[in-house]
């Protein structure tokens, strides 16, 4: 199979926050930055493998300080793992005050994407490979997140297998 660098997948959104984006805290709506999360990672996903993808899990998100009004928020994304049509990709949300320029991770997050064909059938993806520090501790420390992964879909299908799907009227 083909092997792509991760610097390869790598991609950037920066966005400014406006008050419309925001909540009643004044600082940037959750799921509109999960959004960006999403976008952003999927065009990693894609560059990556050069086929259509979808999004198989948003496996963590990690919210690790505010986003206010004053800040812009850049978003970098790149696959750090694959497996047979999955591929791992890190986001990671840097915000900077843009009257000061001060920069801190705002936030972290890992989902899974899948691979597929022209008949929306799962097909495999290349190798990656790590380069940098960063994309090699991640790459490193990929299969305990994908363990993990794995058992909690395991979990979800069994307790998805209990839901009633019945309306509350019936």
């Amino acid at each position: 199979m083909e092997q792509r660098f991760a610097r390869e997948s790598r991609c950037f959104k920066t966005s400014r926050i406006f008050p419309t984006d925001v909540n009643n805290h004044n600082t940037l709506f959750g799921g509109k930055l999960m959004s960006y999360i999403d976008d952003i990672a999927s065009i990693a996903a894609h560059k990556h493998c050069r086929r259509s993808v979808v999004t198989a899990s948003t496996d963590s998100v990690d919210f690790l300080s505010p986003i206010h009004t004053s800040d812009s928020v850049c978003l970098e994304s790149f696959v750090t793992w694959t497996g047979k049509s999955s591929m791992e990709v890190f986001v990671k949300v840097v915000t900077e005050d843009l009257k000061t320029g001060a920069r801190k991770i705002a936030a972290t997050s890992f989902l899974t994407f899948v691979a597929l064909d022209d008949n929306k059938v799962p097909v495999e993806v290349p190798d990656v490979v790590p380069e940098t520090e960063e994309e090699k501790k991640l790459h490193e420390s990929a299969p305990h997140r994908a363990e993990m992964r794995r058992l909690r879909r395991v979990e979800s299908k069994k307790l998805a297998s209990f839901f009633t799907m019945k309306y509350p009227w019936e």
